[in-house]
């Protein structure tokens, strides 16, 4: 192993803390490298990229996709080496004291610590298990959004009750020709004032579930639902309908990797250290007590497993970063930004 294939702290992972532990990394002035199991940045952010989101201070509320992009070109700030399409199968501790990480591809990565990020892990979503549903997946049977404008003037059908499926219903209310909202328990698991929304805006029927499609085998022209309380059926004319039955995820597999697990989340501490030293971890994987699971969260999970991850390799360090306004990595960059023409009105 040569010395420039050695980085100083691995990031698994590159959603919204992946990409922030990145950054803030190159404030420590580590060497870092990224690794992303997909074939881009952006995490589960880019499950719902036309999505808005409100809630990361300072910032109005922007469109998941437009997020990503400040992100990505944030944690490029410092250059870091950065993979993607390989997942982590393995990790060794070598009698050096340096992890190597061995992907699905059978390449081998070489690092002295490890911020695992990985958010809800290489997610796959609950497709409905019901006759002929794949046959529609090419035409108007979706699970994601990725453009609202797309359902303008439909008749479009949801079925879910978490947030996702409670906001879809919101914005499409905006723009589609109806929306109507299934979901087989009578409580929805979103912010309460979201459902009050939603009921007014939208048909609601609870508790039911999709029972049956009809159409041509091309097009979904209406849908079967069927109360669970009665065994009640009705069939309603769809133009589009949208599945938001959440996500399973691979974050499991680092159990066996000797890592403690609990409810399928990594075990951290306040430090953001896991139960091998030397493996941090940052974002929705991991869980202790008192975690906040925001993407403002995850930012603080990554500044503090950086922090953790200076220290374990240099203990006399600084427990933190300069801030940037007085950090002197960014006195050139500062200079390039106060000199920057501006845009005439």
């Amino acid at each position: 192993m040569q010395n420039q294939d050695l980085y100083d702290v691995t990031i698994i992972g590159g959603g919204p803390a992946g990409l922030y532990a990145a950054f803030y990394a190159g404030m420590r002035e580590m060497k870092v490298k990224l690794i992303e199991g997909k074939d881009e940045l952006g995490g589960f952010l880019q499950t719902y990229s036309d999505k808005a989101i409100w809630d990361v201070g300072g910032l109005p509320p922007m469109k998941c996709a437009k997020l990503i992009e400040h992100l990505v070109q944030q944690a490029g700030t410092f250059e870091p080496t950065v993979v993607l399409k390989q997942t982590i199968d393995t990790f060794n501790h070598l009698n050096d004291g340096v992890f190597e990480l061995q992907t699905h591809t059978g390449e081998s990565h070489y690092t002295r610590t490890v911020i695992i990020a990985i958010g809800r892990g290489v997610a796959e979503v609950q497709r409905l298990d019901i006759h002929s549903a794949k046959d529609y997946e090419r035409s108007n049977l979706h699970y994601t959004i990725q453009n609202l404008d797309y359902f303008a003037g439909k008749k479009v059908l949801i079925s879910g009750g978490g947030n996702s499926a409670v906001d879809w219903a919101l914005e499409l209310a905006e723009r589609a020709c109806s929306v109507t909202v299934v979901h087989r328990q009578d409580s929805f698991r979103a912010m309460e004032h979201n459902v009050s929304q939603m009921r007014r805006k939208a048909e609601v029927y609870t508790p039911c579930h999709i029972e049956r499609f009809y159409g041509n085998g091309q097009r979904i022209h209406q849908v079967g639902i069927v109360s669970t309380a009665t065994g009640e059926t009705v069939r309603l004319d769809v133009d589009e309908v949208i599945v938001s039955h959440g996500y399973t995820s691979h974050v499991s597999n680092l159990a066996r990797c000797g890592l403690d697990m609990h409810e399928g989340m990594l075990v951290m501490n306040q430090w953001a250290e896991t139960s091998v030293p030397g493996i941090f971890t940052a974002g929705d994987c991991a869980m202790r007590e008192g975690k906040v699971r925001l993407i403002a969260g995850a930012f603080n999970d990554a500044i503090v497993a950086v922090n953790s991850a200076k220290k374990f390799l240099e203990p006399a360090a600084a427990g933190m970063a300069y801030v940037s306004s007085h950090n002197e990595l960014f006195r050139e960059k500062n200079r390039a930004l106060h000199n920057k023409p501006t845009s005439s009105s």
